[in-house]
């Protein structure tokens, strides 16, 4: 069976979710970008077991919330920030450094109406504390 025919078709497809536990990490790994899709509304009944279910790879999502960060979707950053970036273990949140101290200071309109800031400030605290 193609892993992609497993891919969640709405927010509320818990079934979808399911199936792709059953895959290995390194299957996984090859639709980590769709699944990533699947967090652009923490509110969607499906955000929350696809985030546990993209926890389990780790390290290799780092690239993926790179990209996400870099959007311009400042809600689907916040989704992120709030779910995913902050239940990282602080080893991997350390590789996100960079990128969560631009939006810090640089950020772009949109970021500022979000208050990413806020979100932010907690996440480096939380680095400077292990």
């Amino acid at each position: 069976m193609d892993i992609r025919e497993c891919l969640p078709r709405d927010k509320h497809d818990f079934e979808a979710v399911r199936k792709l536990s059953e895959f290995s990490n390194g299957e996984l790994n090859g639709i980590i970008p769709e699944l990533m899709e699947w967090l652009q509304d923490g509110n969607w009944p499906v955000s929350k077991p696809v985030e546990d279910l993209l926890l389990r790879l780790g390290e290799d999502l780092i690239p993926h919330i790179k990209d996400v960060l870099q959007t311009q979707d400042s809600t689907w950053e916040y989704f992120i920030l709030v779910g995913l970036i902050d239940r990282l273990p602080v080893s991997h949140l350390r590789m996100l450094r960079n990128d969560l101290v631009r939006i810090l200071e640089s950020p772009t309109p949109s970021e500022v109406l979000e208050e990413l800031d806020e979100v932010i400030v907690e996440l480096l605290k939380k680095m400077k504390g292990d």
